[in-house]
């Protein structure tokens, strides 16, 4: 619901507000409430008072009991529904269930965490910026202050004072004119947001890297994981800890980052808010070099996969590129996605009739395609990390000329960006990327789909800033995925791209029924 941004006044005539014979009025409000400040233009809003006979007929009379109560019991059950799941889940990971300590503390502290920050989005941000709780919204009320009649603020709304403030039914505020606080978009407020966004999920990452330390198959204790990084002798929970969860930890980081930068690239160069690395070609360019390799040569572990995984990459952007500048010599963002769906649909066939054909490497294949960070060495990740590392700086380098780019080609030509070198080092990063983690852990779908848009919701349409918020973005989904992938099926474990295909789908769903991320 939109409110009004001007108080009205009741000790002014109607005539005063009236604009016209249909009664809509403009009311201007400085945003900070300083008096004679100047009005910007965002702060104006249009809206149409009621009748005299409807304002005579308003029932000012303080909310009753039951929508207070009905606003209250929401708000409460809000952050107590992760602390009841969460409970519930620490009380099934007793140790006869397989469960250990570290699990049982790690679940407890994220059903906190998550508690917490439902808590303050609900009533600090939407009680305090805009009045309205969920809460609040369901039973029709608003949160505002008594004396200027807007919202009150996040610190106030955490420190309610009766004194101050009030709450009213939404019918009353929207007469009033109800002022909501507008986000601060001013440049020193955004660089302070983004710069503290990227320090909570560079703490993020350090808590979530932990965690897939500490939690698998076989429960550990904090002693034993204390043991094995400081002072290892060789013991069956050092091996686990050291030559198990740590390659594998590092590896689903390097893996993650890759990911989330390649799709924030890939959605950039291609102005296409659901593309991934399967809409350039390049999972099914790996799939098929990786079933020719078991096919032909009988490859069947995941350190012989990775060159053939990575050359199958590598050729497939090749000719995707090569088949969308062929003709008016570009490649613009129509042509890659005619030519990467072409190259992915062909070599989708050729795979499944080579899988057909060979029931041993059908056996073989499904394994790789599946995508998973388990059965990896640290061989494969110092094999891989010289080509993330080479992506990652080339990303860097032409992340700021997908800002013009975004705006279409010919604006960017004519802003003095070249656009065939920037396109061409931008899929020389997404093959790296996409290449060397296709290649080290077969093809992981929805990263590069889903971390570029929370990425965008944060930072805004910067690349500047897309591209790094994807890359930790990506590594902290698939680090928590994997931990996830392992608990769930104890004493089994479920592969990390099936996790993320259950929350990814649903995410894509949600995402193309939004019509205004139709293009970028």
């Amino acid at each position: 619901m939109r409110f009004c941004s001007s108080a009205w006044d009741p000790s002014q005539t109607r005539d005063d507000h009236r604009k016209g014979s249909a009664g809509l009025w403009l009311g201007l409000r400085n945003p900070d409430r300083r008096p004679g400040g100047p009005v910007s233009e965002r702060t104006a809003r249009v809206s149409t008072l009621p009748s005299d006979r409807d304002y005579a007929s308003l029932d000012r009379r303080p909310p009753g009991a039951t929508p207070r109560l009905v606003a209250l019991a929401v708000d409460v059950a809000l952050p107590v529904l992760p602390l009841v799941i969460g409970a519930v889940v620490v009380r099934s990971l007793t140790d006869a269930n397989g469960g250990g300590e570290i699990d049982r503390a790690v679940f407890a502290s994220l059903a906190v965490l998550a508690a917490v920050g439902i808590a303050y989005w609900n009533r600090g941000i939407r009680d305090g910026r805009a009045g309205q709780s969920v809460g609040k919204t369901m039973a029709g009320l608003v949160l505002r202050d008594r004396d200027h009649r807007g919202a009150i603020g996040t610190r106030a709304a955490f420190r309610r004072d009766g004194r101050t403030a009030e709450v009213v039914r939404t019918e009353v505020a929207v007469a009033d004119g109800f002022t909501a606080i507008p986000p601060d978009t001013t440049s020193a407020a955004t660089r302070r947001r983004r710069t503290g966004g990227l320090l909570v999920l560079a703490i993020a990452l350090v808590l979530v890297v932990a965690m897939s330390i500490a939690v698998g198959a076989r429960p550990l204790t904090f002693a034993e994981i204390a043991h094995a990084l400081l002072n290892s002798t060789g013991t069956d929970t050092d091996v686990i800890v050291r030559s198990l969860r740590l390659p594998r930890t590092a590896l689903g980081l390097l893996v993650g980052i890759a990911l989330g930068v390649a799709g924030a690239l890939i959605q950039g160069h291609t102005r296409n808010p659901l593309a991934d690395a399967g809409l350039l070609g390049l999972n099914a360019g790996a799939a098929f070099f990786v079933v020719m390799a078991i096919y032909l040569f009988g490859i069947t572990s995941p350190g012989g996969y990775l060159w053939f995984a990575f050359a199958g990459a590598a050729i497939a952007s090749v000719v995707v590129f090569g088949s969308a500048s062929i003709g008016g010599g570009r490649a613009n963002p129509l042509s890659l996605a005619l030519a990467g769906a072409a190259v992915a649909f062909f070599l989708q066939a050729l795979t499944n009739a080579v899988v057909l054909l060979d029931q041993a490497t059908l056996d073989s294949y499904r394994f790789w395609i599946v995508g998973s960070v388990s059965g990896r060495g640290i061989d494969i990740f110092w094999t891989v990390l010289p080509f993330v590392l080479a992506g990652l700086v080339v990303a860097a380098a032409g992340s700021p000329a997908l800002n013009t780019i975004g705006l279409g080609d010919d604006v960017a030509r004519s802003l003095g960006t070249n656009i065939a070198l920037t396109r061409t080092a931008g899929i020389v990063a997404i093959t790296l990327l996409t290449g060397a983690a296709t290649a080290a852990c077969g093809p992981i779908a929805f990263v590069g789909l889903v971390v570029p848009h929370i990425a965008r919701s944060i930072v805004g349409p910067d690349y500047r800033w897309i591209v790094p918020f994807s890359g930790a973005l990506g590594g902290l989904l698939l680090l928590v995925a994997d931990v996830v992938g392992r608990v769930v099926v104890r004493p089994g474990e479920l592969q990390v791209g099936i996790v993320l295909a259950l929350i990814g789908g649903p995410f894509f769903i949600a995402l193309v029924r939004r019509r205004k991320l139709v293009a970028l």
